[in-house]
């Protein structure tokens, strides 16, 4: 079987800023909790429910073995059908 790959990377990078008064830490990451709980898993419900609406891609959750609040790859496949390289068509 031959395949072909690509990667298409979203980087997310996050900052917290606050007062010149505060000392560090006192809010214990709040705003990093936040993201976890609430706006990372939006996203993701977005995006498969976005990628599921196409019949002809496939996708699923990889893990490379980082832990999920460091990196969520995310493994889209096509398969094509023998007899019909030339034309696009797929497995469905």
């Amino acid at each position: 079987m031959y395949q072909e790959e690509k990667q298409f990377v979203i980087r997310f990078s996050m900052e917290a800023q606050f007062p010149d008064e505060y000392e560090g830490e006192e809010d214990n990451h709040a705003w990093l909790r936040d993201w976890e709980v609430r706006i990372k898993p939006e996203i993701l419900k977005e995006l498969f429910a976005t990628l599921r609406q196409d019949p002809l891609w496939v996708a699923r959750i990889r893990n490379r073995g980082m832990a999920p609040t460091d990196e969520i790859e995310i493994s889209l496949s096509r398969k094509f059908l023998a007899n019909a390289l030339g034309n696009g068509q797929t497995c469905s």
